[in-house]
């Protein structure tokens, strides 16, 4: 059953005016809320004074400087968000007819991201019979720098004489994965210098993570791409990561090859919008861009070294392939190219793919498009069947990994630990390559996190729309059927998806002509959240699946997802607060090998012992620093509110998809109702109090029937009517607010806006006390075990709304002896955890099952709570210092009941006041 609460409501950021960030809008697609919600998001982010875009002219990662996560800065960038650019600037063309944005994206990248001749000079020295010398990986940084092995026999590269033969050229074109966009490091890879220019303005190439599966983002060294030994130490950095005789100076990338696919994929949808407008030809220079890419993406479906695929357990045994045979066909995790650096002496280059593969970075519609659509098919002689061969392998490598509940399992290996290691015995396979649960990381588990489901489904979920395929649709309909069971979607617009998923059991052994049912591998959720860049993406996945399957439930959870996260809408986008615990880890050790000495760009020393932070000293010069180091002192997690640019891009075009397969076409119904109400007129303010706006309007007229009305204040939905009256309660006090007003009807249209009115509420103090109840569900089926979790939610039942800042909640229990102190945690709240305040209280006199409470507040912005209206879940738990176990059974709050019930032994105060239950 899908918990659905918002399926008539239509949440868009709609424009003031038809402006966008890069002027009028022009012969728009279609003018319903949700084109115009992608208008309005694409304005937003085009704004230059929003900040998404460096002087460059690439989107930084995040609006936001101060962010630790893959990338290790705010105004970094990765390929990842270009191939997110190229693709919203598609999306704007379809809509606007305007393709010059699309062209330019893929110019810039040219230009930047993509190296260019000068930043990989030496490629004509490459040797494709010699591509790469082995070094094993080794499962923590401290086995590093691993050394080089001659020893070890490599593999033959097949692709290159067909490149260069095709395009003229030795050099790779695929884009590197990061780029320093404000050179905070200083090290002034400058693209197209091919040099290494040292601090000062302008984007500069790096990378990072370069010492197996466990090194974390927070363990990580960064270096240059182009080490010439300005920086570092004597070697500059490579001897942090390989061991080898003598050392020279050098260029190396990284290409993340789902990014790259996700280029072409934008492409193909460029081309297919473009060409039902006639003007195709105006993008056909950038559509031969993305084929290109595609043909040296393919790199990314080869081992590592060019060994055999299969049965590899042992890197001197296993043999080097000549031809095909090390060609897994999959997408991997990437592929990587260097050589020596220009004037540096001696002449070579090498090349290197990657054995290990992960569910979410396949990309069965850019497959297909590079095999099917003759403007994309690339030029080499074998790119065509190449991919296509790919497209069949992806389906089968998802198929292989769903597991019974519908959730996609990590991946494969050919490489097991990176060093062609003997996996554990029992250890199914994949045409010879061993299951991997968390492949390619560990810290995090790579898979254990639900936004690689919704980037690869969405995927999935775009190739079944355009061509029907049914293993595709077999995937899709148990993917989506899990993922929309675990979805919950409150009436007060409060939303929640999985965020942390646990992975038991394996799949069976892969049998093409005889798949396994995979009954021994399992899913199971173990947090939850609402990200609004993963659940655009669900809401992708959603909208292609409904479109071509006509799944009606899967619409209007793809709607009512939208509606609810358009409600977050900020001046810069749609964004939630998030509270970074993981912020602890500014101070978490660099292994950096004994005797190592350095020096980083800025004067950063780089030694034994230095710290994530300590070769980062420039972070403290960040505004938002001070909360980060208040955490560090031993204050609460700071909480942040993110732009990222994928996410933000993401949403823009969840709300363009929408529209074009769920609106534009009659709510998805072949021969539906398309003809939208007229807009409502007379739009009235009739009344104000301190905390609330009443409206009236007149009548809309429509071919069928309307039934109900969406009021928009300040842009965003803020709620329903059946009637031509709403009254909109919760408002702060002397504040103006804007309403508009559109109108549905039974097939799902709905009107254009009413003209705008503008309101402001009365002066006024505090909203009130009101009443309140607690309701409460055990989250613990354990009594004994080391923590107490329990949800939450507290619900006016008063007659007026209640300012939460003033409410707090206790529950009840015993400590059990241990420590005085207790970790408490928020794992996810309706209105924010951001919004929760936690902490545990000694009771002066101990009373029957309570020594203790913990007490539950709101700050400020949880804002009001309406009368009748709930705050929705609060997960909450909490922990001992040392971590003892807990004896549950007989703490006077704790209850058994796993659904939310009313319960009298969790207090609730208002104003100080005991306004709900009984105290022990």
């Amino acid at each position: 059953m899908l918990a659905v609460g918002l399926a008539q409501g239509t949440a868009t950021a709609r424009p003031a005016s038809a402006q966008t960030g890069t002027g009028a809008r022009a012969a728009a697609a279609g003018d319903d809320p949700y084109t115009q919600a992608f208008l309005t998001q694409y304005g937003k982010i085009k704004d230059a004074a929003n900040g998404y875009f460096s002087p460059d002219g690439l989107p930084y990662h995040s609006v936001e400087t101060l962010m630790v996560e893959a990338p290790d800065h705010g105004h970094q960038t990765t390929s990842e968000a270009v191939s997110f650019w190229m693709w919203l600037e598609a999306a704007y063309g379809r809509v606007t007819g305007n393709w010059a944005p699309f062209n330019a994206a893929w110019a810039v990248a040219e230009k930047t991201i993509i190296p260019q001749h000068a930043d990989q000079s030496t490629s004509d020295s490459y040797n494709p019979s010699a591509p790469a010398t082995y070094a094993p990986e080794h499962p923590l940084p401290s086995g590093y720098p691993s050394a080089l092995d001659g020893t070890v026999p490599v593999g033959t590269d097949p692709l290159s004489a067909e490149l260069a033969s095709s395009y003229g050229t030795m050099d790779v074109y695929g884009m590197h994965w990061l780029m320093d966009l404000d050179n905070v490091y200083g090290y002034g890879n400058k693209p197209g210098t091919g040099g290494e220019s040292g601090p000062g303005a302008g984007a500069s190439f790096i990378n990072t993570y370069q010492r197996g599966a466990q090194e974390s983002v927070w363990e990580t060294v960064p270096q240059p791409t182009t080490d010439l030994f300005k920086y570092g130490g004597p070697n500059g950095y490579l001897d942090l990561f390989v061991k080898d005789s003598s050392y020279a100076k050098q260029w190396k990338y990284t290409n993340a090859p789902d990014a790259d696919a996700r280029a072409v994929q934008a492409a193909y949808w460029a081309y297919r919008w473009a060409s039902e407008q006639g003007k195709g030809s105006q993008i056909a220079a950038s559509v031969a861009k993305a084929a290109k890419m595609g043909d040296y993406l393919r790199y990314a479906m080869f081992d590592k070294y060019f060994k055999r695929i299969g049965g590899c357990t042992d890197p001197k045994s296993c043999p080097a392939a000549s031809g095909r045979d090390s060609q897994h066909y999959l997408l991997s995790w990437y592929y990587a190219w260097g050589g020596a650096a220009a004037g540096s002496g001696g002449g070579w280059a090498w090349r290197i793919g990657d054995g290990a593969s992960h569910q979410g970075y396949q990309n069965p519609l850019a497959a297909w498009a590079l095999s099917n659509v003759p403007s994309l098919t690339p030029k080499s002689a074998t790119a065509r069947s190449d991919w296509s061969k790919s497209l069949t392998r992806q389906l089968e490598f998802l198929t292989w990994l769903q597991s019974s509940e519908g959730a996609l399992a990590g991946g494969c290996t050919n490489s097991w630990e990176g060093s062609y290691s003997a996996p554990p015995a029992g250890t199914p396979t994949f045409y010879g390559m061993a299951y991997d649960w968390q492949p390619v990381y560990h810290d995090p588990a790579s898979n254990n996190w639900f936004g690689f489901q919704a980037w690869g489904m969405e995927r999935v979920a775009a190739y079944y729309y355009v061509t029907g395929n049914a293993t595709a649709e077999a995937v899709l309909s148990k993917w989506v059927a899990w993922a929309s069971s675990e979805t919950t979607i409150g009436s007060d617009g409060s939303f929640r998806f999985p965020s942390t998923l646990n992975w038991t059991g394996q799949p069976d052994t892969w049998n093409a002509s005889s798949p396994g049912d995979n009954a021994g591998l399992h899913v199971s959720v173990v947090d939850y959240a609402n990200d609004v860049g993963v659940g655009a993406a669900y809401v992708k996945t959603l909208t292609y699946y409904a479109a071509k399957s006509g799944d009606e439930d899967a619409a209007a959870l793809a709607k009512a997802l939208l509606d609810a996260m358009a409600l977050n809408a900020t001046d810069k986008g749609i964004s939630v607060p998030e509270t970074r615990l993981d912020y602890n880890r500014f101070d978490d050790e660099v292994y950096i090998p004994s005797g190592w000495t350095g020096t980083m760009p800025g004067g950063d020393p780089i030694r034994s012992g230095s710290t994530f932070i300590s070769i980062r000293s420039w972070y403290k010069d960040d505004p938002d620093w001070p909360k980060v180091q208040a955490y560090l002192d031993g204050g609460d997690a700071p909480v942040f509110t993110y732009h990222r640019f994928w996410a933000q891009a993401a949403l823009a075009l969840a709300f363009a998809i929408y529209a074009e397969l769920l609106v534009e076409g009659g709510g998805g119904e072949p021969g539906g109702d398309t003809e939208p109400p007229t807009a409502p007129g007379g739009l009235t303010v009739t009344a104000t109090t301190k905390d609330s706006v009443s409206l009236s309007w007149s009548a809309s007229t429509d071919n069928t029937a309307v039934t109900g009305y969406d009021v928009y204040r300040n842009g965003v939905l803020a709620g329903n009517a059946t009637g031509r009256t709403f009254t909109d309660t919760g408002l702060a006090a002397d504040t103006e607010y804007t309403y508009a007003v559109a109108a549905r009807d039974a097939g799902g249209n709905t009107s254009a806006l009413s003209d705008a009115v503008l309101a402001k509420t009365k002066t006024g103090g505090s909203t009130g006390t009101g009443a309140v109840k607690v309701q409460y569900k055990n989250n613990d089926s354990s009594a004994s075990d080391n923590q107490i979790r329990m949800g939450l939610q507290v619900v006016n039942t008063g007659s007026a709304p209640v300012d939460l800042s003033t409410v707090k909640v206790r529950y009840w229990f015993t400590a059990d002896g241990g420590p005085s102190t207790f970790g408490t945690y928020c794992d996810y709240a309706a209105r924010g955890s951001s919004t929760i305040t936690h902490t545990v209280v000694a009771v002066s006199s101990p009373r029957t099952g309570a020594d203790r409470y913990l007490e539950v507040g709101f700050t400020g912005g949880a804002g009001t709570l309406a009368a009748g209206a709930s705050t929705g879940e609060i997960q909450l738990r909490l922990n001992k210092s040392d971590w003892s176990n807990f004896d549950e059974s007989n703490d006077y709050s704790r209850a058994t009941n796993t659904s939310y019930a009313d319960s009298t032994k969790v207090g609730a105060y208002v104003a100080g006041a005991l306004a709900w239950g009984v105290e022990p």
